[in-house]
């Protein structure tokens, strides 16, 4: 189905491009959201007589988008979550997680507008993108974490994983040298082994 668009929608086109999708996607997404009209003679006459309008509309959205974004761009949220000692989260961090912290920092953010394929299941810093517009995209941190603490030893640049592995091992090896020094005397007192 030929539609012309009348915003920029990714991998598709600009605005005013005419293109070929397929009909369920103009019938069920495009035209309803109001990105797209259907390719007939009335409606690009239609679209000629209101595009200077639609290209304001679309270049007051930008920048609205790009002023918002500024404040967002480049935070970073700490969300607490229950992990277990390997890193992995009991749940996860879903987009509508991201949203909610972009929206409690005072910038509006919707849960489609949060471009995360798949959940978050480990702590550490994963940066997440934000589209506002189609053409304003940002950058935010999540800091997912176990605790406060651990979020800000994160945050300095410690792999907190690795810190308790390391942490662990060592204490195992404190554990074995104990061991081996108790059974070490424990053979010394009882002396030599008998030979028949």
């Amino acid at each position: 189905m030929q539609v012309i668009l009348l915003e920029r929608v990714e991998k598709l086109g600009t605005i005013g491009d005419e293109v070929e999708v397929k009909n369920g996607f103009a019938r069920n997404y495009l035209i309803p959201q109001g990105k797209a009209l259907l390719a007939n003679d009335a409606n690009r006459a239609r679209f000629e007589a209101e595009k200077a309008e639609i290209e304001a509309r679309n270049e007051k959205a930008r920048a609205e988008a790009a002023s918002n974004g500024e404040s967002l761009d480049g935070t970073t949220f700490v969300l607490i979550r229950q992990a277990g000692e390997n890193g992995y989260l009991f749940g996860s961090v879903a987009a509508r997680d991201v949203a909610e912290a972009a929206t409690e920092a005072g910038t509006k953010v919707e849960r489609r507008q949060v471009l995360l394929n798949t959940p978050i299941k480990t702590i550490g810093l994963h940066e997440v993108e934000i589209r506002l517009h189609p053409e304003v995209t940002i950058t935010v941190t999540m800091n997912v974490a176990r605790s406060e603490d651990e979020a800000e030893r994160q945050a300095a640049g410690e792999n907190v994983i690795e810190a308790a592995m390391a942490e662990q091992r060592a204490e195992e090896a404190a554990v074995a040298s104990e061991m081996a020094e108790a059974a070490a005397e424990a053979a010394a007192e009882r002396g030599p082994a008998d030979e028949d």
